[in-house]
């Protein structure tokens, strides 16, 4: 999946030598947790918005040199590659940095999941089932294998939580015979977490949706 269309130009990119104020006033008029500096057109790294209350507006940024944070991502990099990197660097804006080290743009986290929600995981009509096992015994194979001997379409799957040990899977399924495929899975000591049409989990996912709006528009 190409997200490279999403890059957006539009949101400023500062100079080191560019007065702390400007940064101020774009973090005050904005939702976004970073802002790109560069230095004779190179990235430097991004200034985090939490550190705003440490700026003094009669300085420049590069008196903040030291507090600059180095990540970003390429024009190459993979949809679940810039997904990870929002998640690790708690994150709503990526630079997306060029070869030569000059800032093309941003990826803005909204429009990123926008992109995931509407991939077939999604839109496309179906069961969700979680399910959760020790990582030792964790095949994805195993899984697909259990849903298509059940005569159903194995829509997507994605691991959605990892700890002590244990590994979370959610499933997207065809509609037919979801009772069948939970019982299978039963008996291949998978434990359910959840298991259902999707109606429900896509209800679930509007409704974080519509807060994640609400709070960008905060």
């Amino acid at each position: 999946m190409q997200i490279q269309s999403h890059i957006i130009s539009n949101i400023p990119v500062f100079q080191i030598d560019d007065p702390l104020k400007e940064v101020i006033a774009f973090f005050g008029d904005s939702t976004y947790s970073h802002v790109s500096v560069v230095e004779n057109g190179q990235f430097l790294g991004v200034l985090n918005e939490s550190d705003l209350e440490n700026f003094e507006a009669d300085k420049s940024i590069e008196d903040f040199r030291y507090i600059l944070e180095g990540f970003f991502v390429s024009k190459t990099t993979s949809w679940l590659d810039v997904l990870e990197a929002f998640a690790r660097n708690e994150a709503n804006l990526l630079p997306v940095v060029s070869e030569k080290g000059t800032v093309l743009g941003y990826y803005d986290l909204t429009d990123v999941i926008g992109v995931f929600i509407d991939t077939p995981f999604f839109t496309e009509p179906g069961g969700i089932i979680v399910v959760a096992t020790g990582i030792k015994d964790y095949s994805f194979s195993e899984l697909a294998q259990i849903v298509e001997s059940n005569n159903t379409r194995l829509i997507g799957g994605f691991i959605t939580d990892l700890r002590n040990d244990v590994v979370q899977v959610t499933l997207k399924v065809g509609t037919s015979n979801l009772n069948e495929i939970i019982q299978t899975l039963r008996r291949y000591n998978y434990n359910i977490l959840f298991g259902n049409d999707d109606d429900q989990f896509l209800e679930d996912l509007k409704q974080r949706s519509d807060y994640l709006d609400k709070y960008l528009n905060v």
